[in-house]
């Protein structure tokens, strides 16, 4: 007898790294959870070349969350994350620019009244994923969900070529920005191929790029998020 079964496992893809998350350990007692953008300028002081590079973004700090991350404590400048040892700062790079980055490793930050030591860094590679989020998308001035949610599907078509027939905003927030308070929302993307999920992890989307903006991570699950 011959007898062949199709194989429908499915296949493990190959991620480009051409960009990757770099994430430096970090010593650090308490931080306000506003800190964007402190933490871009203290990061500019040391390392201006970010202002010029359009692949590089700058994650916000994040201590262990609810929901993969979705789930976020109101921001209040005077609320506080109290990092743990396992916490790290991330930079969103192109792979040419890892090695000038490295400059960090053992620079103390000052972010307002706090300060951040960085130690060695490792590379974390971008991960294939179907459903992936955005903790802040940079909102324009009085746009609506429905106006975000459009923008957001032309930048994609036009990045990638795909029409995107999924998403969902989730909670608002607004970011500390000294010429005006900077709105941003949540966004989730699902039913993404491999290549659209990777470029777009790759290039982000919207703009404010240095405060934690457009930079969308794997998630796990799609449970559907109150905005």
């Amino acid at each position: 007898m011959f007898w062949q079964e199709e194989d429908t496992k499915p296949q493990p893809h190959t991620v480009s790294d051409e960009v990757v998350d770099l994430g430096f350990t970090m010593q650090c007692k308490q931080l306000p959870i506003d800190h964007a953008w402190a933490l871009q300028t203290a990061l500019l002081t040391i390392l201006p070349w970010l202002a010029e590079e359009p692949l590089a973004r700058i994650h916000s700090i994040h201590v262990a969350e609810s929901s993969n991350g979705w789930m976020r404590p109101d921001h209040h400048q005077e609320q506080v994350l109290i990092p743990s040892h396992r916490t790290k700062l991330y930079l969103r790079l192109p792979n040419t620019r890892l090695a000038q980055a490295q400059q960090l490793t053992g620079q103390t930050l000052l972010l307002d009244s706090y300060t951040l030591t960085l130690g060695a860094a490792k590379v974390r590679h971008l991960q294939h994923q179907a459903v992936v989020f955005a903790r802040y998308i940079a909102c324009l001035p009085n746009e609506t969900e429905e106006q975000l949610l459009q923008r957001m599907a032309d930048e994609i078509q036009q990045l990638t070529g795909v029409n995107i027939k999924k998403m969902l905003c989730g909670k608002s927030h607004y970011l500390y920005h000294p010429q005006h308070p900077l709105l941003t929302r949540q966004l989730m993307l699902a039913d993404l191929d491999h290549a659209t999920s990777i470029k777009l992890q790759q290039y982000g989307l919207g703009t404010e790029r240095l405060m934690g903006c457009g930079i969308l991570l794997p998630h796990k699950g799609i449970q559907a998020q109150n905005s």
